[in-house]
């Protein structure tokens, strides 16, 4: 009597392990999503290249934190992944099998997506960045485990669909991904021509800025223009608008603030593509630049500050250190 071949141990497990990496990806993107939001992405970064990667402009999607997508599109595999499997295959056999044919297709897809996506950040972060961030080579390894099985976890019956599917999926993400990013190394790419400084008087201002300013943020301020400090900046990221309020309103209005958007008010997007900024916001004090926010305490002291330093407001403090 012929023994029956069983079934390949990576079909048998392959929803429940993407339905498993998929939860792990969304647990990652949720916690840094909620330190975007909360104004906590620098405490929560282990390496310096970290916080330069969650600054930069590349880390916000039309004024909203990219780690809000890549937490919708792992929720979305998971629940792709673990839903045909809480069908009992004993009394709905059918709708087991139509609910497994229709994920698989969407796991595939999304994967595609994801692995574009994710391809796309490793080279953002390595060539244009130049920094690394443990988080975003997490999310890079679940994404091609994500795909790996999505191809290699089921029996396909016909590859030349599931190649076509892929190519075309791939192409729309890649191309997507190239007109989001298209003007994010360039701020100043329709303001003004080659050279011009021109100013646009009108536009975004971003949310109000609700601290009041202490004596001292006041002294610090006036010695940052004092000394031609620039801050450059877009209306619409969070971690400018934290920086904001660690100075408080009155303080904030002293200071020598570039906006890189040409859609925000008195937008100055040329000076900000002649220097080089590529993350928001960048400090650039006696010729250095720093990226990502700064403590008050940090700016006295590359700025040479010698006056109060009781600031009434400060960065949240790692929970490691």
């Amino acid at each position: 009597m012929k023994r029956r071949s069983s079934t390949p141990w990576i079909y048998r497990w392959s929803r429940h392990t993407i339905g498993a990496i998929a939860t792990a990806g969304v647990l990652e993107t949720a916690f840094l999503t909620i330190a975007e939001y909360t104004g906590g992405a620098a405490s929560v970064c282990p390496t310096s290249g970290c916080k330069e990667v969650l600054e930069s402009a590349y880390a916000t999607v039309f004024g909203v934190p990219l780690t809000l997508f890549g937490l919708l599109a792992y929720a979305v595999m998971a629940v792709m992944a673990f839903a045909p499997l809480a069908i009992n295959p004993e009394t709905s056999k059918q709708q087991r099998s139509q609910a497994e044919n229709i994920t698989w297709l969407g796991m595939f897809a999304l994967g595609t997506a994801m692995l574009v996506f994710s391809s796309n950040l490793m080279y953002v972060m390595l060539v244009e960045i130049k920094a690394i961030c443990p988080y975003c080579i997490a999310s890079a390894i679940f994404s091609v485990a994500i795909f790996f099985l999505t191809v290699a976890g089921r029996d396909w019956e016909d590859l030349g669909q599931l190649f076509f599917i892929g190519i075309v999926v791939g192409m729309v993400t890649l191309i997507t991904l190239l007109g989001i990013y298209a003007n994010v190394d360039k701020p100043g790419a329709s303001g003004g021509g080659s050279g011009s400084q021109t100013t646009t008087v009108g536009g975004e201002t971003g949310p109000p800025i609700i601290n009041e300013s202490g004596a001292a943020e006041i002294a610090l301020a006036e010695h940052l223009a004092k000394i031609g400090a620039k801050e450059y900046g877009a209306y619409w990221c969070p971690h400018c608008h934290e920086q904001k309020e660690l100075f408080g309103k009155q303080a904030f209005a002293l200071l020598n603030y570039v906006e890189c958007d040409e859609k925000g008010k008195n937008a100055r997007p040329q000076l900000c593509k002649d220097a080089g900024i590529k993350g928001f916001p960048t400090w650039e004090i006696q010729g250095q630049f720093y990226i990502g926010v700064q403590s008050l305490e940090k700016l006295a002291d590359v700025s040479g500050y010698s006056g109060p330093r009781d600031f009434k407001h400060s960065l949240p403090q790692p929970s490691g250190n």
